[in-house]
């Protein structure tokens, strides 16, 4: 034991005279707080880095929420538990604790963080470094930066602690409760961040694509408002009853901004969803994307977000998840080209190229959904067959399109990965249109607003001969006749279908069916009739038997376990969760 004693004390002497020279070597690969903060440009380069600092277990563009908690889409992947997403999908086992949870809200915050960094760099060197002019541009690009990422931790998480540069400034982040301000609250806090970007930003950032602008804020600033005219997002609180005329004015005030714009819609639907058209009319704004070959750099810019939703078998790497689901199918259903709003779930359909059948097809369908036997985005040389599905008796045989580029472009990223340079819409024009029908709808001026559902509609009726000449025979559109918009009831029906048709597989799904009151409803019916579902005799999603969507809790996503009892008793979960 003495020796024990002598032999610690010993060590702790060499500990404490070795500390001086220990601290005193600068630590290596590390940029100290004031040498970083002299470099504002570099700051607010590394925020917009975050946009699309993502992966697989956190993919930002919010598939794995929006399309997974949706009737659009089956997880996919090896089986159920290929990684922890298969909650999300039958929310009836879901928990705080989700590695997947943890990774996004960390994430979110991690860009947050650089955020308020940028903009302390801002405060104390950006007129020195950059000319007031930039220095102003810069500060509001940052702050449309930290709305966007607050917009997705309060669409997934609600309650959340608002971190800003003066929390930063203080290190007072463990003092900062996530239940200090109400969900309305944090949701002005978030349009305060889209308005001081809106007041200062031009029309068009001098900088290229990627920069945030004026339009891009009046569109995140149009999104605030719609969420927020329905109501408080759980179904108690939330649908037609609910619904603000005031709120929904202002839709209509921000979404007049972008119909004013340069922005506008892509002749063809399907060019929307092709890498040479990713920075068209139609992208008010994206997170960008590079190919290695493009930027100069090993692996490129790629889109981590969807590397796992490629198609099984096509791909060098394609993980098949990400799966369209047969009620989305069967949504495509037309009769005299309108669709089948009551009757369109009652039997399993699918085309089948070569096969005639008297059921029409609205054409987004070939554009969304990969299927057997119709060639794979476009390409006749790459045939879709049942073989290019990795577990058909778990999840069918359906892929999605919109996230992959052609196939005989190749793989864009250097490795052993597969990723594309795939940029990943915020918001597209067509998106922003549907939301100013939506307003115009509840402010009663629906001829206004049926003719925007038709524009689109024209959009997808002119968008076969280009891409999908193949499945020509199996489409049929039409415009809605004069009048069809004849109450708020009609034209809520017609506004909430064509989101469905026009949104599918873009992430929107599931927080749409929120914000409309109809979750529930929607999911539980949803899950009644997908679990019996077959395609050619093989039944799958039979694992929805297990399937419920609970209101009043399952309208959010838990608080992570990890963030809950890092600081204990600081946050408090949402609703309805342990």
């Amino acid at each position: 034991m003495k020796l024990y004693k002598i032999l610690a004390c010993a060590a702790l002497m060499v500990a404490t005279a070795s500390c001086n020279d220990f601290i005193d070597v600068p630590p290596t690969g590390v940029v100290d707080g004031d040498t970083a903060y002299a470099h504002p440009e570099e700051m607010v380069t590394a925020a917009y880095a975050s946009l699309g600092d993502c992966w697989y277990d956190c993919p930002l563009n919010l598939w794995t929420y929006g399309d997974l908690g949706s009737d659009d889409c089956l997880k996919g992947g090896s089986g159920t538990t290929d990684t922890g997403y298969h909650p999300m999908e039958i929310f009836s086992t879901m928990t705080s604790t989700p590695g997947e949870f943890d990774s996004m809200w960390y994430l979110l915050y991690r860009a947050i963080s650089r955020c308020n960094r940028a903009l302390v760099a801002l405060e104390e060197h950006g007129v020195e470094e950059l000319g007031e002019e930039t220095a102003n541009r810069r500060v509001a690009e940052v702050h449309f930066l930290r709305g966007h990422f607050y917009f997705k931790l309060l669409t997934v998480f609600r309650k959340i602690p608002w971190i800003d540069e003066e929390v930063f400034r203080n290190n007072a982040h463990e003092d900062v409760r996530n239940d200090a301000l109400s969900y309305e609250e944090l949701f002005q806090k978030v349009m305060d961040e889209f308005r001081f970007a809106y007041d200062i930003l031009p029309d068009e950032a001098p900088d290229g694509a990627g920069r945030a602008n004026r339009i891009a804020a009046a569109a995140y600033l149009a999104k605030c408002y719609l969420t927020l005219a329905w109501g408080d997002g759980y179904e108690s609180g939330t649908g037609v009853g609910h619904i603000s005329q005031e709120l929904m004015a202002e839709v209509e005030k921000y979404t007049q901004v972008v119909a004013s714009s340069r922005f506008g819609y892509l002749e063809d639907f399907g060019d929307i969803f092709l890498p040479e058209f990713k920075n068209s009319q139609e992208s008010v704004f994206a997170v960008q994307t590079s190919d290695y070959s493009e930027d100069n750099t090993t692996f490129g810019r790629a889109n981590w977000s969807n590397t796992l939703n490629g198609c099984w078998g096509m791909w060098s790497c394609g993980w098949d998840f990400h799966k369209p689901s047969q009620n989305l199918v069967n949504a495509f259903k037309t009769k005299d080209g309108l669709p089948m709003f009551d009757t369109y779930n009652d039997e399993t359909a699918y085309p089948v190229m070569g096969v005639a059948s008297e059921q029409k097809w609205d054409p987004r369908l070939f554009h969304t959904v990969g299927m057997p036997s119709w060639p794979y985005k476009y390409e006749s040389e790459f045939m879709m067959t049942k073989d290019n599905s990795r577990t058909p008796n778990t999840y069918g045989y359906y892929t999605s399109l919109k996230e992959v580029p052609q196939r005989s472009a190749g793989e864009t990223y250097n490795g052993s990965w597969q990723a594309f340079a795939m940029n990943d819409y915020v918001f597209r024009y067509t998106d922003v249109m549907l939301m100013r029908a939506e307003a115009l709808i509840e402010l009663g001026r629906l001829t206004e607003a049926q003719d925007i559902v038709n524009d689109i509609r024209r959009r997808a009726a002119n968008s076969i001969g280009k891409h999908i000449a193949y499945a020509a025979d199996y489409c049929e559109i039409a415009q809605y006749p004069m009048g069809y918009f004849s109450s708020k009831e009609v034209a809520r029906k017609c506004l909430q279908w064509e989101r469905r048709l026009e949104m599918a597989m873009e992430s929107s799904r599931f927080f749409d069916l929120r914000r409309w009151g109809i979750a529930s409803s929607t999911l539980n019916a949803y899950f009644e009739s997908e679990k019996n579902v077959e395609y050619d005799g093989q039944a799958y999603a039979q694992y929805l038997q297990e399937a419920h969507f609970t209101p009043e809790k399952n309208e959010f996503f838990p608080v992570p376990y990890n963030q809950l009892y890092y600081v204990p008793g600081l946050y408090t979960q949402n609703k309805g969760y342990n």
